[in-house]
């Protein structure tokens, strides 16, 4: 609608209206959540949990209308038949902005749960967001370092219960977990530094999602794996979208049976470790072809679309 504008003033635009999208729902399930803190009656507090996330559905609704008034988007989304909005999902996804999780949640916000995310116990204290992921039960985790350990080997599995704790809250309500594998977002930097043997992702790292599925794995409908692709996007993907420069996105969801992951075996065997880690990297070997594919297929339509017309 509004694509016409300058670029500075599409930025300056989506920032103001992303802020107050942001601070409006927080702050209603910010209120939710002191409410639940205090309501000892679990039904009202699993119905207070449906109506917070019914809140983050509405901060996810709105971030799309900013997008439709900001910039003309093409979503191509293949991989949503059959994904129920009751069911528990674990998702792994490559990650290649702070953009990605508003691009989620939008696509994914009526077919699956909404999303939860594990979070460092230092984001508690971001302002509006920290509470707000908080009320909505998302696990703040204080993971302990190797160095840790062998300083104190009392702290091993440690981190486990705490998983399985904060878990525990999503027993009675369906649930949508990701976990960016790759453990942070894609830069050609980070890339060439881990001499990565894909040409669009970093090296995934198995502990993260061995760590969801061990705490709670029996209660997951199914592992979704998730392809996120801006094909016309700049290296910096969030400004690129805030100045209207991002004309597609696309995404594809595969639906994968649920890895059995036994903690007591995992945590002690390093056989059992690697062929975990064998099985993530043939999923992200795939992951980077089908990048590839989208990408080829891009740029020949751009080609096709840029060739200018024959004159007779």
């Amino acid at each position: 609608m509004f694509n016409f504008l300058p670029g500075p003033v599409l930025f300056l635009l989506s920032s103001v209206l992303l802020v107050i999208n942001t601070v409006v729902w927080s702050s209603f399930i910010i209120i939710g959540g002191l409410i639940k803190f205090v309501m000892p009656i679990r039904v009202i507090r699993t119905g207070l949990s449906h109506l917070m996330n019914r809140f983050m559905w509405a901060w996810a609704l709105c971030n799309g209308g900013i997008l439709f008034l900001i910039a003309k988007i093409e979503w191509d989304v293949e991989g949503l038949e059959g994904l129920k909005p009751d069911g528990w999902y674990l998702l792994i996804s490559n990650h290649l902005s702070g953009f990605d999780i508003a691009a989620l949640t939008y696509v994914l916000r009526n077919n699956i749960p909404m999303l939860k995310f594990f979070l460092k116990k230092e984001l508690l204290y971001v302002p509006f967001m920290g509470l707000g992921c908080w009320a909505l039960d998302m696990p703040f985790m204080n993971r302990t370092s190797p160095k840790q350990l062998k300083k104190n080997p009392r702290l091993k599995g440690k981190d486990l219960e705490t998983t399985r704790r904060s878990c525990a809250k999503f027993k009675y309500t369906p649930t949508s977990i990701i976990n960016y594998v790759e453990g942070s977002r894609f830069t050609k930097e980070k890339h060439a530094r881990q001499g990565a043997p894909y040409r669009y992702l970093l090296r995934p790292k198995a502990g993260g999602i061995a760590f969801t599925l061990s705490a709670m794995g029996e209660q997951f409908t199914n592992l979704l794996n998730v392809t996120l692709v801006y094909p016309d996007a700049p290296d910096d993907v969030l400004a690129g979208v805030m100045h209207g420069k991002v004309k597609r996105i696309v995404v594809r969801i595969e639906t994968l049976p649920v890895p059995e992951v036994d903690d007591k075996r995992y945590f002690n065997d390093a056989e059992c470790r690697a062929q975990f880690q064998r099985w993530l990297n043939g999923i992200w070997q795939q992951k980077d072809e089908q990048i590839h594919q989208i990408l080829l297929k891009h740029d020949s339509h751009q080609l096709v679309k840029d060739k200018p017309a024959n004159v007779n």
